[in-house]
């Protein structure tokens, strides 16, 4: 039986259209997000009837397609990250922490009682390519939590209210399938100090749904840890790096962690290089990102095939295949003049900075 509040929606609607044909844009709209919000709340209790009988069942796509239909194009799905905490070199501070905010509460969680409680928000930042990201998806590989990554553009809306209306959502469905992750890359294209920039009122009004929503998982007893990477944390607004209680410098990766990324990266890839030869590539690189070695790797594994291909070292087998020999040390002394650093010691004082005033060492 139709409502006299869905009647009342369907009106306005077809005045909003009225107004449509007519080209009165300004009435158009206001009409137009009138009668969404009218519908919104005939919809909202059968939503709230569906979560309830999902939950129930503990049917594990009812809610992701529902929120993908809420949300829009956003990685919603739970899938679980491939990635383990072992592939990343180094940083053994910042597993640790993560760790203590992921497996440790769902492993033990008698010893999470009273006022003791994990980390429900971390901030990770540095520079470019040092592998955020990455500890995103290893941790929640780790701890086998779905993990919901958003970017600045799966949020900020042409709509008026429409961005505000999206975090609550993300946040919403993050609880839904808790124990979760949510993982916001670039949050400073979100959280930027409010007022600078001519910042206009969409924007604050998204940062401060954001805040709202934040805190609430900080506070409050959810099984959500909210993850967030930046490279210029010192462009984040002051109340907003508040609510992390953890703020861990990400470093470029010293000469071990070097040396690990070099054989993760290798893989399964055939090759001759010896635990000598690692160790000179991982001296031989220093100042390098993890993304500055991934692309050395990338273009040293290559080189075996350009070398193949023009017959400098082309082999037959009998079933007159082409066999590409092993990569070796040589692959990668060939390409090393065209390998550079893309991070600075200008650039890693800024964040030295940073973490003397605000941060702790990953």
């Amino acid at each position: 039986m139709t409502t006299p509040s869905f009647t009342n929606a369907v009106k306005i609607l077809t005045r909003a259209t009225e107004a449509d044909k007519r080209k009165e844009w300004k009435s158009a709209y206001d009409l137009y997000m009138k009668a969404f919000d009218e519908f919104k709340k005939q919809l909202q209790p059968y939503y709230n009837s569906a979560t309830a009988i999902n939950k129930k069942l503990n049917l594990e796509s009812t809610t992701t397609h529902t929120a993908e239909f809420t949300l829009g194009p956003t990685d919603s799905s739970p899938k679980l990250s491939p990635v383990k905490l072992n592939e990343v070199g180094g940083l053994e501070v910042c597993k640790e922490v993560l760790r203590e905010a992921t497996i440790c509460p769902k492993k033990y969680p008698q010893f999470f009682t009273g006022n003791r409680k994990p980390w429900r928000a971390v901030l990770l930042y540095g520079p470019p390519g040092s592998g955020k990201t990455l500890l995103a998806k290893a941790i929640a590989g780790e701890a086998k939590f779905p993990l919901y990554s958003i970017s600045p553009s799966d949020i900020v809306s042409k709509w008026m209210g429409d961005g505000e209306t999206q975090v609550k959502n993300i946040f919403q469905v993050a609880r839904e399938k808790a124990p979760s992750i949510v993982f916001i890359d670039e949050i400073d294209s979100l959280c930027g100090k409010r007022g600078e920039n001519n910042e206009n009122g969409a924007a604050r009004r998204i940062k401060s749904e954001l805040l709202v929503h934040m805190q609430g998982f900080v506070t409050n007893e959810q099984n959500v840890l909210i993850l967030a990477a930046t490279n210029t944390p010192f462009y984040l607004d002051k109340a907003k790096m508040r609510r992390f209680d953890k703020r861990i410098y990400v470093p470029l990766p010293d000469t071990e962690a070097r040396k690990h990324i070099f054989k993760v990266l290798h893989g399964k890839t055939l090759n001759t290089i010896s635990e000598k030869e690692f160790e000179y590539l991982a001296n031989d690189t220093e100042g390098f990102s993890g993304s500055d070695i991934s692309y050395f790797v990338k273009d040293a594994l290559y080189e075996v095939v350009r070398a193949t291909l023009t017959n400098k070292f082309f082999k037959r087998s009998n079933e007159n295949w082409i066999k590409v020999p092993p990569c070796t040390a040589a692959h990668f002394k060939n390409v090393r003049k065209n390998q550079k650093a893309t991070v600075t010691k200008d650039d890693l004082k800024v964040f030295q900075d940073f973490t003397e005033k605000y941060g702790i060492n990953g």
